[in-house]
């Protein structure tokens, strides 16, 4: 018994050695995790019925208690039987590949050994089909819960196929006291070759698919962390500057001989070995570039020629190149170079590949922000240009007026003209000047207006002098005073009073327009600032535009409050407190 252990293990330790050469190579470690497919499941069918015929011809003749011989075999004697792994195969193509796999694998093996023959091989048929329908039914549950079965499930289940088999060779020999001998010989070591056979099959498969996960775990890990860190370059663009950051960081964190960014035509940066003549703002150098940029593919090189670098003395005898997107376009390459072209993995190749998308999205999202800015900014600088078009030829008209009655007046509010005109062309440049600058503004546009309605209304300051270099938009203070005059006072020429207000406090900067006019009827107060409001003085788009820019450039917290009663309204807005001394 001893010795039919000891032949049954080696029998087994040749199908373990099939299995783990099968569970190094990809491809079958990719049917793994596909196993539920009608594809993985004939390749499944395929493998393990080749398992059960070697399991056959490898057996072990018995006769009685005997070992008769141990060889390879394809006919027994008519009085001899056979020790072997069959049921092993059968047991694990069930738990592995479920039912379909399990009963065919079985038909396979149990036709096979009715041929080699022997004492009552149709029992070996019988007892193979259902050791294929129980390991199939187990292995379907597993499938169903995305999972395979654990190692002492295995080994479990693999004693009781055994055991199967035992009770088969005793109830449909024709031969009992024969039968009952043979089991006797056979069963202890078959039972535990085959329980031991099935857990170490399946703790193979485990530890292999284990060990994937893991590595495709840390490879995420690495992906996301390289993510991260070159996020803020990548956002800018290709440009010199921030293909050479971001390349310093995947060097530095894949401990890859050297890595290089390109755009469609240029060396953007090289850092790390080679860049002696891997130089920026050098034209593509290496026909491995040309043709990823050209095909739009990954491209690799196990050796200097591969590359296509024509410098003698250059170290790079592998690479990884990988083109990188912009709108469904390419853009350029990210390149990963070895010193030595045989050490490059799949696992290399695969974070290339990660990594190359990442990026792609990233440049995308960087051009899709610039853009966004871009466009924000003109329509800033449109609703800039919009203000107060008319009051320019209120103004030429009044001065016009004066220039017969008073010259000297004429000609200050003329100067008065002159700098308005200067603060507005510099609003229509700049989303953001200083307060003081804009409080200018507003004393000249109050100069010519005053001298178009002398006396009909007074305007005070109370500016906190802290906040005269605050950051603030261009013509937020002058349209508040002007949307006071136009509309606060409907025909009222005496004792109109308007207050500017502007301090900060816990970094906020507090901007405040208050008349005693007759207040906004309650109907139009909530469609200030939101939509036009038709009135007899004008329809309130200046108030929108306002509005608007104030959102774009501060966020909506920055949005204009309108507070109004009979006695009178304010119209303020808080916006961060930035003064231009600490930008610069």
């Amino acid at each position: 018994m001893l010795n039919l252990f000891i032949l049954l293990i080696e029998r087994v330790g040749l199908i373990i050695i099939l299995a783990y050469i099968l569970m190094n190579i990809p491809y079958f470690k990719k049917m793994m995790n596909e196993r539920e497919s009608f594809r993985a499941q004939w390749q499944l069918t395929v493998i393990f019925g080749c398992f059960a015929l070697v399991s056959n011809i490898t057996g072990v003749e018995i006769k009685g208690n005997h070992i008769l011989s141990d060889f390879l075999y394809q006919h027994l004697n008519p009085d001899a039987s056979m020790a072997n792994t069959r049921v092993l195969s059968i047991s694990v193509a069930g738990l592995i590949g479920g039912p379909v796999v399990g009963v065919i694998v079985a038909i396979i093996s149990g036709l096979f050994r009715v041929y080699i023959g022997g004492a009552d091989a149709y029992t070996y048929l019988i007892s193979s089909i259902i050791i294929g329908l129980l390991s199939g039914y187990f292995g379907a549950q597993s499938m169903r819960n995305r999972r395979y079965p654990t190692v002492l499930k295995g080994a479990v289940i693999g004693a009781i196929c055994e055991v199967i088999q035992m009770l088969c060779i005793l109830i449909f020999s024709e031969d009992i006291s024969a039968a009952w001998e043979l089991v006797r010989f056979i069963a202890l070591p078959m039972i535990c070759v085959n329980s031991l056979g099935a857990a170490i099959f399946l703790s193979i498969i485990l530890s292999t698919l284990k060990q994937e996960e893991q590595a495709r775990a840390v490879q995420t890990h690495d992906v996301l962390q390289l993510a991260n860190a070159t996020l803020p370059y990548f956002r800018e663009g290709l440009n010199e500057q921030s293909a050479k950051e971001a390349a310093t960081i995947i060097r530095d964190l894949m401990h890859v001989s050297a890595v290089a960014i390109t755009n469609r035509h240029d060396i953007l940066t090289h850092i790390g070995a080679g860049s002696d003549h891997h130089k920026p703002q050098k034209a593509i150098i290496t026909h491995l570039s040309k043709e990823a940029i050209r095909t739009g593919r990954m491209k690799e090189a196990h050796s200097k020629a591969e590359i296509g670098c024509d410098h003698e003395t250059c170290p790079l005898e592998g690479a990884i190149v990988v083109p990188l997107y912009m709108h469904h376009a390419v853009v350029g390459t990210l390149k990963l170079y070895f010193t030595e072209g045989n050490t490059i993995t799949h696992a290399d190749k695969q974070l290339a590949a990660g990594l190359a998308n990442i990026f792609s999205s990233q440049l995308e999202l960087g051009h899709a922000e610039m853009q966004s800015a871009l466009l924000r900014d003109a329509e800033i600088k449109s609703l800039q240009a919009q203000v107060n078009p008319h009051f320019f030829f209120n103004a030429i008209n009044t001065i016009s007026a004066l220039i017969r009655i008073n010259s000297e007046k004429a000609r200050k509010l003329l100067l008065q003209l002159s700098q308005f005109f200067r603060s507005n062309l510099q609003g229509a440049r700049d989303n953001i000047i200083t307060l003081e600058q804009e409080l200018r503004q507003v004393e000249a546009f109050l100069s010519l207006e005053q001298a178009r309605h002398p006396d009909r209304f007074e305007v005070t300051f109370d500016i906190d002098e802290s906040c005269e270099q605050a950051q603030v938009p261009p013509f937020v203070i002058q349209i508040l005073v002007e949307n006071a005059i136009k509309h606060a006072f409907k025909h009222r020429k005496t004792n109109n009073h308007i207050k500017v207000v502007a301090h900060h406090e816990n970094q906020k900067l507090y901007l405040g327009v208050t008349d005693n006019g007759h207040g906004i009827p309650e109907s139009q107060l909530g469609q200030l600032g939101q939509s036009a409001v038709p009135s007899e003085s004008g329809t309130g788009s200046a108030l929108v535009n306002l509005n608007r820019r104030l959102i774009g450039l501060f966020g909506q917290d920055a949005h204009l409050y309108f507070h109004s009663t009979t006695e009178g309204t304010r119209i303020d807005c808080t916006l961060p407190y930035h003064q231009l001394k600490e930008e610069h």
